[in-house]
Order: structure tokens, then C-alpha cells, then sequence
């Protein structure tokens, strides 16, 4: 089964819609012609060099120039180089990168990935809102109503693994889970809104309840006085999209297997909450080790 690790040679692979499975458009076009072609001076010029033009680039022409060839592949591969450091200072705030929201994240790589695929500040329900940090869900305290959000990129295939945990009080429903783009992200009254239709599979942290289908699917995990959720922890869902599977971990504890024979379509990294000023942050890290 999938172990508490991140396998970091996954992050070398590109980032973003550009890796398999991921359930959004690559943007951009071939960036070889920002250079002329690698048939000319830019194919062959000093490692050095292309570090200096890469690091004015944005992140979708980084993506694609790590396509053009293996001399730019070779030169993007280091992972914590200037051109990725220079990124991150520009597209990440500086909470993020001080705090310790991205302390399971080794390269700077790794900390763009997972901004690219945070929690969305326009797939959500309009009482939450994210906050500059980028990767923290704060609802805002209002009445009869359960809100929710969903990652800015899902999966169609591959292995997947994010890290989610509160911030504040779960009140009477905290879920966390998957959802299609169906499912809905806001409803009336504190209900557990992931897992309550057909497009959505949710494991309630207050009372241990796996949901789907607006049905109970028993209690998670399956063992005598299971621990409640505690605020702070960090609980890292596993998404795997190959055998159709979701599956918790909690520190370096594997949980089970939650939920078997998911569709084959795009499922997004989902949360929902109840209670007014909670916070709820998501991480991407990756694709998890065996072991």
C-alpha cells in the first residue's frame, strides 16, 4: 500500500496540467520559440546562461521548455535552483514559504506543484474565501449553511496524495474527501455535504462516518475506539486512480482503505465545514512511495 512518503522523482516529470491524469488545459505554447528553436544558439548554450532567461519565465513556459530538450530538460532538473527559488519568491507569498504549511515539501519544485494544485478561490462556495497564504480555506461565519471547495486541478489517472488538516473548531460536520465537478460545493443547513450525492465521497472527522450517496458507508477506521480527529493533525488522503481506491493516513499510520471501485473520471481534492471562522489548509505533495 501507498506509505507515508512522497516519491520526489514524480516532480521531475513537469508540473501541473502537463503531468498525466491531471483534469485541466496546459496553456502556452511550444517554448522553443521563445529562443528561436533549439536547433540554433539556445541549444547550445551554457547551463548558466538558460538559468538566467528561465528565471524571468513564468511557470507554464517552464513547464514546456523542460519538454523542448534534454540540454533545457537537464537544466530545469535541479529542482531547488535558482530558476525554481526565483519562482517561488514570485508566485508564493512569503507566509507560505517562512511558515510551516509546505515543511513536507523538500524543493522549491515541489512547493510550486502544490500551489498549482491548492484549494480554488473560484471553485468554492461564495461564504469561504482563500486566504494569501494560497493554500488555507477560511468560511466565513454563516448561518445554515455548509460550504465547501474544491482543488484547482483533479485526476483521471495516476497516484495522488495531499495533505489536509484544521485550523479551528470542525462544529458538527468537517469532511474531507473527493468530488467531481458536479458535485455541489454549498448547500442549506450543517449537513455533510461531501458524500451527499453520487458525485462526492466523504469521511467525516467528527464522527468517523464514511459518506457517499447520501448513505452512511460505516465508520472509518475500522477498529474498536477509533481516535477522534484532533485540531492540527494532519491527516494525508491517497488517491489512487489506477485501482479506483481512496485511503487515509494519519502521521505515519495507514488507515485503510476508505473507499473501492471509484469512477473513471476527474476527482478533485474536496473539503467541506460548517463552522464560522474555521480554517482548513490542503498541500499537494505528490505521488506517494510504497512501502
Amino acid at each position: 500500500m501507498s506509505g507515508a512518503g512522497v516519491g520526489g522523482g514524480a516532480q521531475s516529470a513537469g508540473l501541473g496540467a502537463a503531468a498525466a491524469g491531471c483534469c485541466s488545459s496546459s496553456s502556452g505554447a511550444g517554448s522553443a520559440a521563445l529562443f528561436g528553436g533549439v536547433s540554433g544558439i539556445a541549444g547550445r548554450l551554457p547551463s548558466r546562461v538558460l538559468e538566467h532567461m528561465f528565471s524571468y519565465l513564468e511557470l507554464a513556459d517552464l513547464m514546456n521548455c523542460s519538454l523542448v530538450c534534454w540540454h533545457w530538460y537537464n537544466c530545469l532538473a535541479d529542482e531547488n535552483s535558482e530558476v525554481w527559488r526565483s519562482l517561488c519568491a514570485r508566485l508564493l507569498s512569503e507566509e507560505a514559504l517562512r511558515s510551516d504549511i509546505l515543511c513536507n515539501l523538500a524543493s522549491y519544485k515541489a512547493k510550486l506543484k502544490s500551489f498549482q494544485h491548492a484549494l480554488s478561490s473560484h471553485d468554492c462556495s461564495r461564504n469561504v474565501y482563500i486566504k494569501k497564504n494560497g493554500f488555507t480555506l477560511h468560511r466565513n461565519p454563516i448561518a445554515q449553511s455548509t460550504d465547501g471547495a474544491r482543488g484547482k486541478i483533479g485526476f483521471s489517472e495516476g497516484r495522488h496524495a495531499w495533505e489536509i488538516w484544521w485550523e479551528g473548531p470542525l462544529g458538527t460536520v468537517a469532511v474531507i474527501g473527493i468530488a467531481t465537478k458536479r458535485a455541489p460545493m454549498q448547500c442549506q443547513g450543517y449537513v455533510a455535504l461531501l458524500g451527499s450525492d453520487d458525485q462526492s465521497w466523504g469521511w467525516n472527522l467528527v464522527d468517523n462516518n464514511l459518506l457517499h450517496n447520501g448513505e452512511v458507508n460505516g465508520n472509518f477506521p475500522q477498529c474498536n475506539n477509533a481516535p477522534k480527529y484532533q485540531i492540527g493533525e494532519r491527516i494525508r488522503v491517497i488517491l489512487d486512480m489506477d485501482d479506483k481506491t481512496l485511503a487515509f493516513e494519519r502521521g505515519f499510520e495507514f488507515l485503510g482503505v476508505a473507499f473501492r471501485g471509484l469512477p473513471k473520471a476527474c476527482l478533485f481534492p474536496a473539503v467541506s465545514a460548517v463552522y464560522g471562522n474555521t480554517e482548513v489548509t490542503m498541500v499537494y505533495l505528490g505521488r506517494p512511495l510504497d512501502g
